[in-house]
C-alpha cells in the first residue's frame, strides 16, 4: 500500500502528485487489473506464448539502416 505523509508547508497538490508517482512505481494499478478476473490456466498459457511470440517478433525485426555518404550525396543532388 502506498503511504504519503503531508509535510507542514506542503500543498495538497504536491502531496497528491507524490502519491500518484508512488502508486505508479509500486505498480498497484497493474496488479489490480491483473487480479480483476479469473484467468483459467489454459488461457494463461496461451497468453504467455502469445506474448513470447510478440516479444521475439520485436527482437528480430529489421532495423533501419543509416544511409552511407554516397547515398546521402545522391539524395541531395536529386532534390
Amino acid at each position: 500500500m502506498a503511504y504519503v505523509s503531508v509535510n507542514n508547508n506542503e500543498s495538497i497538490e504536491s502531496a497528491l502528485r507524490r502519491f500518484k508517482r508512488k502508486v505508479i512505481t509500486e505498480e498497484i494499478i497493474k496488479d489490480l487489473k491483473r487480479h480483476a478476473h479469473f484467468v483459467p490456466p489454459g488461457q494463461k498459457a496461451k497468453l504467455k506464448s502469445a506474448n513470447a511470440r510478440k516479444r521475439n517478433r520485436k527482437r528480430f525485426r529489421p532495423t533501419a539502416r543509416p544511409m552511407n555518404q554516397n547515398q546521402n550525396q545522391n539524395f541531395n543532388q536529386n532534390r
